[in-house]
């Protein structure tokens, strides 16, 4: 029998539904996904192209030249990228803190380094390493909300920033229609720094924060290696930076320019982070063991999968839209992305199971103070007019989902802050593929075996957990061992 999943099909017009899948390609569907973990290009990239960026991934970043800290949590995007190989993910989890006031409103930690002489604010994350002990950040005991994300698997994310927003939107608002509503992925439109003023659904990291693979290494450059680039341009302290060039006098240290956040002339006037946001485009998406698949165990864990409702969340099957890497440069071949069939297991959109953290994203810490600054300032204007409708008394839950669908349909002004704190207790449904390659699970990774993970799931997943525990034992075995062929 083939197992019941929820796809998504893109011909002219975004089409969901439930349907039987097969692996085999009909004529009308689109090509499937280059997959594999042999290390080579999708497509996306020429082999030379693909060599460079690789080497800039795997490059061991130093405090000179390079500009590595003064915080940091690694030197090379490959130390939590490599499993099984470069680009893939691993046990390397980073630590993330606040604490609530009096109203039970999450606040951003204070951190205290350098003697108290300066406090670090305007993030949740907290990096484990300095280039001078003095700065080391250590958790103050009034920061009393605590957790651990585990890295998340860049494979295949090429073809999942070529997803169009609509259809993430269409899963969205099937899955609330299938389930009357006690199913329902949060979308965000995060902010798309590239390109000043366009919004984009979220997709990227487990709150969804990003939208655009270069915003998203833009970030981990600043925030993992403490290296600044045209997309973050300010340190998160400048105590300890190397002295400022007497040849470019009055500059502020927090915002010095470091080399490689330069263009390069002799490389097409890239910078660092674009070899970084290309090599992530050029990997294949995971393989499914297709040895394992084949078992009748795993084939009936496939149907059970969908029985049950995982499938809700856990989308197999997606056709991915227009590349925004379009019109693309020297070696790079956009199209390689486009109308291709891929199998994440995951809607990419944020839901409620039970696990949240209660930490949202901190806004400055992933688009800068300047660029939120402006965007809170545009939005204060528009929504000047439903400021003035709740003073009269025509108050709306704002985190609501009939509010967050008028949002997403236009009929409410976006506000990235308030649908980022709405999204506080939510986290992005990780994708499934490559399932296999993980040891440690869930978002804080405090999950080693599958049976726990599934478990833990509560919220809106709380039925199909209710219906997994139910199986006999032998159905939960072949559940499992369909997870372990992905």
């Amino acid at each position: 029998m083939k197992p019941l999943m929820l796809s998504v099909l893109i011909a002219g017009s975004v089409l969901l539904g439930l349907a039987a899948h097969s692996r085999g390609q009909s004529p009308t569907q689109p090509p499937e996904a280059v997959t594999g973990f042999d290390g080579q290009s999708n497509g996306f990239s020429d082999p030379d192209r693909r060599k460079a960026d690789q080497n800039f991934f795997e490059e061991v970043e130093d405090i000179a030249p390079d500009g590595l800290g003064p915080l940091y949590n690694a030197q090379s995007c490959r130390e939590c990228h490599q499993t099984p190989v470069t680009g893939a993910a691993s046990q390397v989890t980073e630590l993330r803190v606040g604490h609530l006031d009096s109203h039970g409103q999450f606040q951003n930690p204070q951190i205290p380094i350098h003697h108290g002489a300066e406090i670090v604010k305007d993030r949740t994350l907290v990096n484990d390493r300095a280039i001078c002990p003095e700065i080391q950040e250590r958790v103050p005991e009034t920061e009393t909300v605590r957790t651990t994300r585990i890295t998340t698997n860049t494979l295949g994310d090429g073809y999942v920033e070529a997803i169009a927003d609509q259809t993430l939107l269409t899963i969205r608002k099937e899955q609330c229609r299938a389930s009357h509503g006690k199913i329902c992925g949060q979308a965000i439109k995060v902010l798309v720094p590239e390109s000043e003023g366009k919004d984009r659904i979220g997709r990227f990291g487990w709150k969804d924060q990003h939208a655009s693979l270069l915003a998203f290494a833009a970030d981990a450059y600043l925030n993992e290696m403490g290296i600044t680039s045209s997309l973050q341009k300010t340190e998160v302290t400048a105590i300890c930076n190397p002295p400022v060039s007497t040849t470019v006098p009055n500059t502020d240290p927090a915002k010095i320019t470091e080399p490689n956040s330069l263009p390069d002339p002799t490389d097409n006037n890239l910078e660092d982070i674009d070899h970084f946001a290309s090599f992530m485009r050029s990997l294949k998406a995971p393989a499914r063991d297709e040895t394992a698949a084949a078992t009748p165990e795993a084939k009936q864990g496939a149907q059970l999968f969908a029985k049950i409702g995982c499938g809700s969340c856990h989308v197999e099957t997606i056709v991915t839209g227009k590349s925004p890497a379009a019109p693309g440069g020297p070696g790079l071949h956009p199209d390689a992305l486009e109308n291709r069939t891929i199998h994440p297991f995951s809607d990419f959109l944020l839901h409620n199971v039970g696990t949240g953290d209660g930490i949202p994203v901190a806004l400055v810490e992933h688009f800068g103070r300047e660029r939120v600054e402006r965007r809170m300032r545009e939005l204060a204007a528009s929504r000047a007019a439903e400021t003035s409708e709740r003073q009269k008394g025509k108050t709306e839950d704002e985190c609501s989902e009939s509010y967050q669908s008028a949002v997403l349909e236009g009929e409410k002004h976006p506000d990235l802050l308030r649908d980022t704190l709405c999204a506080r207790n939510k986290v992005r449904t990780a994708p499934l593929w490559g399932l296999r390659l993980r040891s440690r699970l869930m978002h804080d990774g405090a999950s080693v075996e599958l049976g726990d993970a599934i478990r833990r799931h509560q919220g809106e997943a709380e039925k199909a957990t209710e219906r997994f525990s139910k199986l006999k034992p032998a159905e939960q075995k072949a559940l499992l061992a369909f997870l372990q062929s992905l």
